[in-house]
């Protein structure tokens, strides 16, 4: 199986999930485990949109997380993925005040995911990587990320332009992986148990 056909499978399985929790939504609204679904739905299928839909779908998915937090504010796992949507968002951001801001509110995030799970190493490790998202960002955004990322490259010849899109296609992908794998286990799980079968007859 070839990497395109991964990506697809990925983006069939969360605007499966995307649409479900949506269903859902509808019947529930007070639901906090759906709530976090759908955002992390959102935000895996952010990851296949450009900059602007990006952002746009992050928003949303932070809109449903913040959603699921009034209805239980100590819900450990919506806090790590709100923290992930402003990474992901902040990433996305090149004026580095307005990116730090998201950081920020990412650290705070997993800071209480890991207060309400303190033995969750993924939580740990998440608000480690935090810490030191504020100096990658400047790297990334210093070598030109943004304006690569938004077709603005000074190259000249087709192919180096070509180059030039998939370095910033691959490094979208490097920093989103971590993001995307974890937050993908995540929606994972919680749809398998939403999704478990009645006990049989006795």
């Amino acid at each position: 199986m070839d990497m395109a056909e991964n990506d697809f499978d990925r983006l069939l399985f969360f605007e499966h999930a995307r649409k479900t929790a949506e269903t859902s939504y509808a019947k529930d609204p007070l639901d906090a485990d759906n709530l976090t679904r759908w955002g992390g739905a959102l935000l895996e299928l952010s990851q296949f949109q450009s900059v602007t839909d990006s952002k746009k779908m992050i928003q949303d998915a932070i809109s449903k997380l913040e959603e699921a937090l009034v209805v239980n504010p100590r819900k450990h796992d919506t806090l790590w993925c709100l923290g992930n949507a402003h990474t992901s968002h902040a990433f996305l951001t090149p004026e580095i005040d307005e990116a730090k801001s998201m950081f920020d509110k990412a650290s705070k995030y997993f800071k209480q995911a890991v207060a309400e799970d303190p033995g969750n190493q993924l939580y740990v490790k998440s608000l480690e990587v935090t810490a030191k998202a504020p100096e990658l960002h400047m790297e990334i955004h210093k070598h030109g990320f943004s304006q690569q990322v938004m077709g603005g490259g000074s190259s000249t010849t087709s192919s180096a332009k070509n180059s030039k899109k998939k370095k910033s296609s691959d490094l979208k992908y490097d920093i989103f992986g971590w993001i995307i794998l974890a937050v993908g286990i995540v929606a994972w799980v919680g749809m398998a148990k939403s999704h478990v079968p009645p006990p049989p007859p006795r």
